[in-house]
C-alpha cells in the first residue's frame, strides 16, 4: 500500500534531493555500460583542446543520476505506478568531472485519467551544479495511484 497518492502532490509541490559529486568512476562506468566512448568524455588531451578545456560527463549519465537522486529522496511514497516518458529535455550547461549536482523537483501538471484509481502528473527536474547553475532540465510524466485505488 502506498504511503502517498496523486492527491498528495499539488501543482507547485517541490523538493530538493541530496547532492552527489560526479566522479571519474561514474564517467568511466557509464562509458563502459553504454559504449559511449566519445573523446570529450574519455580523452583528456582531446578535451583539453576543446572549448570546455576538460572532460565532460555524459548528458544521459546526468539524466540517469537525476532520476536516481529523486528516487533516493523517497518523496513519492509508493504513489508511482509507472514512468510514462520524458519531455522537454535540455542540457543547458556542461557537467565536468568533480562537479556536484543537485536535483530540484517540482510538480508542474496533474490531471485525472479515465480510470478513477489513477492520475497523471508531470514533475519538472532541474539539475544544478555547485555554483547553483542549471545544467539540465526535463519533465517526467508519471502514472500514479489515487486515494481509494487499492
Amino acid at each position: 500500500m502506498p504511503d502517498k497518492y496523486w492527491e498528495d502532490f499539488d501543482i507547485g509541490f517541490s523538493f530538493v534531493t541530496p547532492s552527489i559529486t560526479v566522479t571519474e568512476t561514474h564517467v568511466v562506468n557509464w562509458a563502459g555500460l553504454t559504449m559511449d566512448f566519445y573523446p570529450i568524455h574519455m580523452d583528456k588531451e582531446y578535451a583539453a583542446k576543446s572549448p570546455m578545456k576538460e572532460r565532460l560527463a555524459h548528458g544521459p549519465l546526468i539524466f540517469g543520476m537525476a532520476v536516481g537522486m529523486a528516487g533516493l529522496a523517497r518523496v513519492e511514497g509508493g504513489s508511482m505506478i509507472a514512468w510514462m516518458g520524458t519531455d522537454n529535455m535540455k542540457m543547458v550547461a556542461p557537467v565536468k568531472i568533480g562537479d556536484t549536482i543537485t536535483n530540484n523537483v517540482s510538480v508542474i501538471e496533474r490531471r485525472e485519467t479515465s480510470k478513477p484509481a489513477q492520475g497523471m502528473q508531470t514533475w519538472r527536474y532541474t539539475v544544478t551544479n555547485q555554483r547553483n547553475e542549471t545544467v539540465m532540465v526535463f519533465d517526467m510524466k508519471f502514472l500514479m495511484f489515487r486515494k481509494g485505488a487499492l
